[in-house]
């Protein structure tokens, strides 16, 4: 096999997310300002930056004022400032407005593109010299003899299916550094074998998470109002599942539409995909809709352990910055001004200690004296407290914010993990849903077209079985094939081979959730890094 090609910086940063950008941004106006000079380069998976990036979004701009104070002078893509909030529950036919929870109040921020902002965002690092390259998949973490982390390699191209040599192969390159930030996203694959072979999370709750679900509308001028904001709970979901919508109103009559739900829901028959989907065509939904037209569909798993869920966040020669570690602040439905306080941090934490030592303890000692963990922990028992259902989560939930002010002398654990969570398919009946009609709804591969999503067909198989027969023998016999249903994509599909079911893994559908990396009830399913470039093209998301 022929060698790699090597490169050499100070800092490498896996994942141009808000949390990689910012942290390249931070580290260089403190070289800027010392007037030193450190490389650092930032490699992305997806296509450009941006490509990978979907979320609601709205963004609280406070580590933005901190990072770049004078961003409204610079073209920045925050144009949107929200206006009013309203929070409603719904039935299957009405809606009925509750007071707003204190932590969902949106005045001063601003609804955003994520995928847009991030663009920005490199746009200001590489006037600082960062140096950025997308469609470079890091795949492989590199080591040293004693365990210290090197920096990555990304992704050999050109491999053909059964993992040979093509024609136009081409090996991964080596970044090697004296530090590596890790900010690949919530459950990076690159960050989930670290956690493993440094026990980051031993001393830390199972981190549990969401998957988000998002169409970007353009709805007609009389339904579009920019800087509105609603999120919803009830219908679809029983009581006993998380979860909820969010339907933000940008410019130009676009509108962002969402539904996330807890992965630790225990009906092997619900679809993620298809509750977003008949949510849509409640009356208060609807009526919005009409008229206009779906332009773009993502989707992705997100974070919701929260403070008591966060893994150790170093290890020799490197650290977790962002949705990597898990800083989102879910009652409050944020964590874009979270990864980017983290990745600062990150920034000012190895500004001052790259050459004195091997792992850089003082990241993790100044994050638990910032702003960021103090907002975590004031947070911490709002999401563990639906373990107990809907309505007795509502009551706490009041409780800890309005008489305890999120200072209650414990701390509630998680359920465990979300793959444990999934009942057997003979405690549940099918959930019929409705078909989708293609005017308000969709079903999942017509609405994948409109991700951009595109793999090369002929390469290995991102999406790894450990155990070939586990998908029928015990997938399909406990659980019906829950696979076939999480799945926003339509990856996972049950066919007849000689008459016996199997299943087939349609990688080239796959927008990278990671959610069957997720809730595979007996993680079967490894997802790991295709060649660079694959996946979704997200623009406006």
């Amino acid at each position: 096999m022929t060698n790699r090609e090597m490169m050499e910086y100070d800092v490498v940063v896996v994942g141009a997310g808000p949390s990689g950008l910012s942290a390249a941004i931070k580290l260089k106006q403190l070289t800027k300002e010392a007037n030193k000079d450190l490389s650092v380069c930032v490699i992305e998976k997806g296509s450009e930056v941006g490509a990978h990036i979907v979320s609601g979004a709205v963004i609280e701009t406070k580590a933005l004022d901190e990072l770049i104070p004078d961003w409204k002078s610079k073209n920045s893509p925050l144009k949107t400032e929200a206006k009013d909030d309203k929070f409603l529950y719904l039935t299957e036919t009405k809606s009925y407005q509750l007071p707003t929870p204190p932590q969902m109040h949106n005045k001063g921020n601003y609804i955003i593109s994520l995928s847009d902002f991030t663009k920005w965002l490199a746009q200001q690092a590489e006037e600082l010299e960062v140096e950025i390259y997308p469609g470079f998949a890091a795949s492989e973490v590199l080591f040293d003899e004693k365990n210290k982390v090197l920096g990555v390699a990304t992704c050999d191209m050109g491999r053909l299916k059964d993992g040979s040599e093509g024609p136009n192969f081409e090996r991964g390159i080596e970044l090697r550094a004296k530090q590596t930030i890790f900010s690949e996203g919530c459950r990076g694959h690159l960050g989930k074998i670290l956690m493993e072979k440094f026990s980051l999370n031993s001393d830390n709750s199972p981190q549990t998470y969401g998957i988000g679900i998002k169409e970007l509308w353009e709805v007609t001028p009389e339904n579009s109002k920019p800087g509105s904001i609603v999120h919803t709970t009830g219908w679809p979901l029983d009581n006993d599942t998380y979860g909820g919508s969010f339907l933000y109103h940008l410019d130009n009559n676009k509108v962002s539409i969402g539904f996330v739900i807890g992965l630790d829901y225990k009906n092997p028959y619900l679809s993620p995909y298809l509750e977003f989907q008949r949510y849509k065509h409640h009356p208060a939904i609807k009526k919005l809709l009409e008229g206009g037209r779906r332009i773009n569909y993502g989707a992705r798993a997100l974070n919701e352990g929260g403070v008591q869920s966060l893994p150790k966040l170093t290890f020799p020669g490197g650290m977790l910055t962002g949705c990597e570690a898990g800083f989102l602040n879910v009652p409050k439905i944020k964590g874009t001004h979270l990864a980017m306080k983290s990745g600062m941090i990150a920034a000012q934490s190895i500004f001052e200690n790259i050459d004195k030592n091997d792992e850089i303890l003082e990241y993790e000692r100044s994050i638990k004296k910032s702003w960021l963990w103090k907002e975590l922990y004031k947070v911490r028992n709002i999401r563990p407290s639906f373990k107990w259902g809907f309505w007795k989560a509502i009551f706490y939930s009041a409780i800890d914010t309005y008489i305890f002010r999120g200072n209650a002398p414990w701390t509630i654990d998680h359920h465990g993990t979300d793959h444990e969570s999934l009942g057997s398919k003979h405690d549940y009946k099918e959930i019929n849903y409705p078909k989708p009609d293609n005017v308000i709804s969709f079903d999942r591969l017509t609405n994948v077209s409109f991700s951009g999503t595109n793999h090369e067909e002929n390469q290995p198989c991102h999406l790894q079985l450990k155990n070939e027969e586990i998908p029928i023998n015990t997938n399909f016999e406990l659980y019906d094939n829950p696979e076939t249903r999480y799945c926003p994509a339509g990856v996972y599909e049950i066919v007849l081979n000689n008459n016996k079911p199997k299943l087939q893994i349609n990688a080239q559908n796959c927008v990278h959730c990671k959610t069957c990396d997720i809730k595979d009830p007996t993680q079967n399913i490894n997802w790991v890094t295709p060649q660079g470039g694959g996946g979704p093209n997200y623009q406006g998301m």
